[in-house]
């Protein structure tokens, strides 16, 4: 792909005079970078280039020149000057402090390049060594998935893993030979987005990670989190949306998104949480039977009591879970009445109206759907496959009554001019015997019955809210997936023996159930299940055909039933494990996507009902139009939304001072916070892991010095009894125990001014620890100090080695044992 290529600076902050910012125009290096005044303060830089033509923009290549967070943000000439430009690259850090101090990592970095990415250097690593270039991706993902990378490196830690795992996910599906790698590392960012979430310390915290909060504000955290919310009192759970529509289970699996979404189910009803089976049971029943006044009270008063308690999302549920039971038992009817009056639907003597009334529910269910896709977008509409299933049904609906209405538009054509044709008359009053195999109302028939199976199929959506119930249907969706991958291999096997039987039988034609086409694969197919007979295959007369065929429909039976049905049987099997071995996590999953359902603005009346026009649509409607003809000035244009967007360095708000750095919302405070904790518990952890390994060590080196000593007054014993002692033995003994006392001292001695050894720790702080503060944690509680975390910028610690002190064996060997033993 060609370079994009910069016309010219449009505007800029500030520049060093030495360093102006038209080096950034420069393909060259050697003039040096773009720096800011000596004299700026604020500590930004901002620069706005205008492009020669407007090009897709794949990559960037950023040189690094110190540590700062880079941010990259693009529009269009032809947009109006209020219009905010479109974030290409959030803010990222590309060089840490102890980089910057150092001056390492000062190479050029190519940000977000595509997978199948086209660019020359890409192409040319893949034609010429794609296993370097596939290891050197590994790794470069092993560095940005690690969780020091992730803590000190972004902006926004957890939308940072939850991108990031989106892209190791797609990696794994892109590159199938190296995929346990990617869903190792996928896995870890998944384990560090629920980590993060689990440093929530109060509600305030945790309404400020799962909304969007929006911009800026410095108030209190409880009257900007009330701030956001619907018309219907519901927060809008942006970020928990988000961990959903990433797949991230584990996330949204927490006790903490698990508590806010029972909480929001359930809204003023204390106590429906606690309230036993039966008296839920009882509830969901009553409103069942008044299911209609329900919906005519809420129609006529909104915003009455009763209207806000059908808002509660678990009555909003019930209520259209009501709805769908009432029509499933209108298509159940509708069966039952072509039973009962079969002379009637057997012919074409009904109207489109008597076979077509469950084409209400379809109206409502219509509407429904386009208002979901309207509140939720179309692409956020189409990750649930729920609502493709939704889409299915609805199109089969549609299609049958189209046929319905084709049918009667046929009859009525050819009946008015001429009724006693015999098109008419094949219209009208033919029997179905004399129907055509194309025929409209069979095609309505066949379309409706399979619509009907699909819509009682459809009831399943509401098993996740029941914990048993729930598994359960997660645990089939996965058996069926098996079953359709399980379908390739039974198709592939069963056309070859199709073919070869079919093949040996159609010249003799013996049998009615062998030598057609049709015939020999309904055989099969019931062989099986063990519905069809053996004898089937007998032709006495023709040795070499009989002994043929029985060879095959042996081999076929044994392959079939005994290998690939046990199969079928035994993937299903792994897959029911799979499900219960994390059942929690995924119905929590599933009913999560359930809840999130029924907390969307609007939507509160069921089907049927949602078709009619309601007064509250009217008032929306006349208040809209009033606004647009009488609030078109510029003071009314100029009101914030809603839910403005997170403050950017293009949109930075007002700053809380001189000297105090760019104000940023209180969600990014909040993450900010979180990963702090983050930082100072894996440290504390490190700290008593190390302080456990010091008290074995010490436990080690008093039982040794102990044996030591028994050992030692045994020989000075032997020798005031005057027993003679080789010295082999006894120098063996001490020798022994000499080194080993060495070996247990090791690493606790004074750090080694020179060579201090580095041990990486993913997500810890870089803190040097001396001998003096370990031993002294080895009688405390493992609490270090508030500030302690202050001045940490690197993401390793430091473990200094001891210098093994000289001259220790200068002193006796006799005096300096009998001072062990003493003491």
């Amino acid at each position: 792909m060609a370079p994009v290529k910069i016309s010219h600076v449009v505007s800029f902050s500030s520049q060093d005079p030495k360093y102006p910012v038209e080096n950034l125009l420069n393909p060259d290096s050697h003039k040096g970078p773009w720096l800011s005044c000596p004299r700026d303060k604020t500590g930004q830089l901002k620069v706005e280039f205008q492009l020669e033509r407007a090009v897709p923009i794949s990559y960037i290549d950023v040189g690094n020149c110190g540590c700062a967070f880079l941010q990259i943000d693009v529009g269009r000439s032809s947009w109006p000057l209020d219009r905010p430009f479109v974030t290409l690259l959030p803010a990222t850090m590309l060089m840490s402090l102890t980089d910057s101090k150092e001056g390492k990592n000062r190479s050029g970095v190519r940000m977000f390049k595509d997978v199948s990415c086209a660019c020359l250097e890409c192409s040319n690593a893949r034609r010429y060594d794609l296993l370097k270039f596939s290891l050197s991706r590994i790794n470069t993902y092993r560095g940005i998935a690690s969780r020091a990378h992730l803590s000190l490196a972004s902006e926004d830690a957890m939308l940072a893993a939850f991108q990031l795992s989106r892209e190791l996910r797609r990696l794994a599906r892109k590159e199938p030979e190296f995929k346990p790698q990617y869903i190792a590392l996928e896995s870890l960012c998944q384990d560090y987005g629920f980590e993060l979430l689990g440093m929530c310390r109060n509600q305030s915290e945790v309404t400020a990670v799962l909304n969007d909060l929006g911009e800026d504000s410095e108030t209190e955290p409880e009257a900007e989190g009330l701030g956001q919310a619907f018309e219907e009192g519901i927060p809008n759970l942006a970020r928990l949306r988000l961990a959903v529509n990433y797949n991230q289970k584990q996330f949204v699996a927490h006790p903490i998104c698990q508590q806010v979404l029972s909480s929001i189910w359930c809204g003023n009803l204390a106590g429906w949480r606690g309230s036993t089976t039966i008296w839920k049971l009882f509830v969901a029943f009553l409103i069942f039977l008044t299911m209609p006044f329900l919906c005519i009270g809420y129609w006529l008063a909104p915003k009455s009591r009763l209207g806000r308690l059908l808002k509660i999302p678990v009555l909003k549920f019930l209520l259209h879970s009501a709805s769908y039971l009432w029509f499933l038992i209108f298509l159940l009817g509708e069966s039952l009445v072509m039973e009962t009056q079969l002379s009637t639907f057997k012919g074409r003597s009904q109207s489109v109206w008597e076979t077509s009334l469950h084409m209400i529910w379809v109206t409502g269910f219509l509407w429904f759907e386009c208002k979901e896709v309207w509140i939720e977008g179309l692409r956020s509409y189409l990750l649930d496959w729920w609502n493709f299933l939704d889409v299915v049904i609805l199109s089969l609906y549609l299609a049958s009554f189209a046929l319905r209405l084709l049918l009667a538009g046929l009859a009525y054509m050819h009946c008015r001019d001429a009724s006693d044709s015999s098109t008419c008359r094949y219209f009208t009053t033919a029997e179905r015997s004399e129907w055509r195999t194309e025929d409209p109302q069979f095609l309505a028939e066949v379309l409706f019955a399979v619509t009907s199976m699909l819509s009682f199929t459809r009831l399943a959506y509401i098993l996740p809210a029941h914990e048993s119930l729930g598994t359960l249907q997660i645990s089939i969706g996965k058996m069926i997936d098996d079953m359709i991958r399980f379908m390739f291999i039974l198709m592939i096997i069963l056309t070859a023996f199709l073919c070869g039987l079919n093949n040996i039988y159609v010249p003799y034609q013996e049998t009615e159930k062998l030598g057609n086409f049709n015939e020999t694969f309904q055989f099969l197919f019931w062989t099986m299940f063990g519905m069809e007979e053996h004898s089937v295959v007998d032709m006495p007369q023709f040795l070499v055909p009989e002994f043929v065929g029985r060879a095959m429909y042996g081999i076929f039976t044994i392959v079939m039933v005994i290998v690939l049905l046990n199969m079928l049987i035994a993937m299903i099997t792994n897959s029911f494990q799979k499900i219960e071995d994390d059942a929690d996590v995924e119905w929590k999953f599933a009913r999560s996507k359930l809840y999130l359902s029924y907390f969307r603005e609007g939507l509160t009346l069921p089907v049927p009902f949602n078709i009619l026009p309601s007064p509250k649509a009217a008032f929306y409607l006349l208040r809209r139009i009033f606004r647009f003809i009488c609030c078109g000035s510029s003071c009314c244009k100029a009101k914030k939304s809603d839910y403005p967007p997170i403050p950017t360095f293009t949109n930075p708000g007002a700053r809380a001072g001189p000297g105090e750095g760019e104000h940023v919302s209180y969600r990014l405070r909040v993450i900010k916070a979180l990963v702090q904790r983050y930082i100072e518990t894996a440290r504390r952890e490190f700290e008593e892991t190390r302080r456990k390994d010091l008290g074995n060590r010490l436990t080690e080196l008093t039982k040794t010095v102990s044996r030591l000593q028994s050992e030692v007054a045994s020989v000075q014993k032997t020798v005031a009894a005057g027993g003679a002692l080789r010295p082999p033995d006894g120098a063996s003994i001490l020798s022994r125990y000499i080194t080993r006392v060495r070996n247990s001292f090791q690493n606790l001695g004074p750090p080694a001014p020179d060579t201090p050894a580095e041990l990486t720790m993913p997500g810890i702080v870089e803190t040097e620890v001396s001998l003096e503060d370990s031993l002294d944690a080895t009688g405390e509680a493992g609490t270090p100090a508030s500030g302690e975390s202050s001045s940490s910028s690197s993401a390793h610690v430091l473990v200094h080695r001891e210098q093994e002190a000289e001259g220790a064996g200068d002193l006796p060997l006799g005096e300096d044992l009998e001072t062990k033993g003493e003491s």
